[in-house]
């Protein structure tokens, strides 16, 4: 498979009476000029992404109107009678990547994305990480920074990772209508390098990944990656003892080789299992 885009539709997000069926609409299309045989849904979270689970394809606890325990999946099913894959767009991106990208061949790594919120993927032993739910690592609680006085954006933590480094939380902290709109040295980017830094140092500790992707439209900033690089190699302070870290952190912690595509090619590989598994 080559992973050929042969057809793309961008639909806003708003409430599920009006989103669905513009989905629905577009592949009941594309089944017309292609031959469809299965759909992969990469979706915002959290979400259920256990198939024993009875709210499998479930979105959960979510602050987006309308959207909250709105069962996906079935949405989708009514309407076609194909094998339907289904996993979080974190995790979604993080399998594209795998399968066609920066991470192709490498069987443990993570994939971070910072944009409106912060969601984390991991592959571990090439399997996507789930357990009792979807781990939700844009969510964890790090130091924050004492000059920063923010109270976070996170409508449950505040001042969790994605309360303190979300492009929504840079926003609102500035006062400015986009975090890419704060200059190349303002402090702004400081704390954001800061916060980004000691997560991924967390999640190196935790999860011994072989690489890190780093995506999302807050990283669109090219000076930011490089200052990540120090501060994490700072971080750890000689205590993982890898050259891929002490010598080459530039090839460790990268870029998606996809960019926006990541999370498309992730759900069509969530289509192929979802095939693979019907025969």
């Amino acid at each position: 498979m080559d992973g050929k885009i042969l057809n793309r539709i961008q639909i806003p997000t708003k409430t599920p009476e009006v989103t669905i069926p513009k989905i629905i609409e577009f592949f009941q299309k594309e089944s017309i000029n292609n031959n469809l045989k299965a759909i992969g849904i990469g979706t915002f979270g959290p979400a259920d992404v256990d198939p024993s689970l009875k709210t499998f394809g479930m979105i959960r606890s979510t602050p987006k109107q309308g959207w909250k325990d709105f069962d996906f999946i079935s949405s989708i099913k009514k309407h076609f009678n194909i094998p339907i894959g289904f996993d979080t767009d974190v995790n979604s991106s993080a399998l594209g990547e795998n399968n066609w990208g920066a991470a192709k061949g490498i069987d443990t790594f993570v994939y971070i994305t910072v944009g409106t919120g912060i969601g984390v993927g991991a592959v571990v032993e090439k399997n996507l990480l789930h357990g009792l739910t979807h781990p939700e690592m844009g969510h964890i609680f790090i130091p924050q920074n004492k000059e920063d006085d923010f109270e976070g954006v996170c409508p449950y933590h505040k001042n969790c990772l994605e309360g303190l480094a979300s492009g929504p939380s840079m926003s609102k902290r500035w006062k400015l209508k986009e975090a890419l709109d704060l200059a190349q040295n303002h402090i702004g980017w400081e704390f954001e390098s800061d916060y980004l830094s000691l997560a991924i140092a967390n999640y190196i500790l935790c999860l011994s990944p072989k690489i890190i992707i780093l995506g999302g439209g807050v990283m669109n900033q090219n000076f930011l990656l490089p200052i990540i690089h120090k501060k994490v190699k700072k971080l750890l302070n000689g205590y993982i003892n890898n050259d891929m870290i002490l010598k080459n952190i530039d090839k460790f912690i990268v870029k998606p080789a996809l960019g926006n595509d990541s999370g498309i090619f992730g759900a069509l590989a969530l289509a192929l299992e979802a095939e693979k598994k019907k025969n």
